[in-house]
């Protein structure tokens, strides 16, 4: 079935070439004020990680990673699915201190992702994480840094309407968040689907940090999965937009302040995962030998979707589609890279 719909007289704020250009500055502006912004330093990350550490991330639980052997090594290894566990065990092995944090390009492949206008089997994000101290646990201080990044989010934008004037008919970043809970919108549209109460708030508020991502709701339904070992499911979120091409909310970044070792404890019990307590990461996690942080990932193709007013995921990064897709892209002139 196709799941790729381009907008009734969709064209393009930029052509081809000037495409690229504008991406290659919003990615140096982007990463550059974001870790001026949260005090990070950038630092090298891995395509894959060995599959015995549990480092790799679970996402959802149910995603397949993609695995392959090191024969001259001896250990099989899985291209990553996102860095939120590596990044915590970097902080402690570079031994950083509380309020420094590190940023770093991340490429993954997600085998099992659908494919439609925002989804791909590749995945770029910056993904960030910081050292916080223990009165950092707090919804306050999550909100604070998803305003700093909505904020480096908005001067982006500004600067790249300076280079090219085509992109001002776009709708400008509300720089105002609207914060609103997972449970608020559970109570305000019980016979939605989650994705549908995303849309009927966002377009109201055109910037949006949902929160709390992982727990079950009243309903004895979560609003989406988030695995237990990273995110405390009391202390995260989702930032959302309102993308006027698609008509549609458009999270661009997933984060929160990670587990604590209670939290983790918690968590693992409540999502039937005990086997993980074993394994390296999450016994150094409740022996509480790792830092407390926060941390997420914001999506670079995302990004430059959005701000580039782009239909299709595919225009803003390379990567491989069906033929459906192909051909309806094809058919309203939008071309992918």
């Amino acid at each position: 079935m196709l799941k790729t719909l381009i907008p009734a007289g969709y064209a393009p704020c930029l052509n081809l070439y000037d495409t690229q250009k504008a991406i290659g500055l919003l990615k140096r502006l982007f990463e550059d004020s974001l870790g001026g912004a949260l005090h990070l330093r950038r630092v090298s990350a891995p395509l894959f990680v060995e599959a015995s550490t549990g480092l790799n991330d679970d996402l959802n639980g149910v995603e397949r990673p993609v695995s392959f052997d090191i024969p001259f090594a001896g250990r099989d290894a899985q291209v990553v699915h996102s860095l939120a566990k590596w990044k915590r065990m970097a902080l402690y092995r570079y031994q950083f201190s509380v309020g420094e944090g590190l940023y770093t390009d991340m490429n993954a492949i997600r085998r099992d992702e659908e494919l439609d206008n925002i989804h791909s089997v590749y995945v770029d994000q910056w993904d960030w994480e910081k050292v916080i101290a223990p009165r950092d646990r707090t919804l306050d201080y999550l909100k604070a840094t998803v305003s700093t990044i909505v904020a480096v989010l908005a001067d982006t934008q500004a600067t790249l309407r300076s280079v090219f004037p085509q992109l001002t008919p776009l709708p400008a970043v509300e720089r105002q968040v609207s914060f609103v809970t997972t449970q608020e919108l559970e109570d305000r549209w019980p016979s939605l689907s989650p994705k549908e109460r995303e849309d009927a708030w966002v377009r109201e508020h055109p910037t949006t940090f949902v929160m709390g991502i992982g727990a079950p709701l009243k309903s004895g339904k979560p609003h989406d999965g988030r695995a237990p070992d990273y995110d405390d499911w009391a202390l995260n979120g989702d930032i959302l937009v309102w993308n006027s091409v698609l008509s549609h909310a458009l999270e661009l970044s997933s984060m929160g302040i990670r587990v604590s070792p209670e939290s983790l404890d918690r968590q693992l019990s409540a999502a039937g995962c005990n086997d993980r307590r074993a394994l390296p990461f999450h016994k150094l996690l409740l022996e509480g030998k790792l830092p407390l942080t926060m941390g997420g990932g914001i999506g670079q193709s995302r990004v430059s979707m959005y701000l580039l007013g782009k239909a299709h995921i595919g225009e803003v990064q390379a990567s491989v589609w069906d033929e459906q897709t192909l051909a309806a892209c094809r058919d309203a002139g939008v071309i992918l890279l």
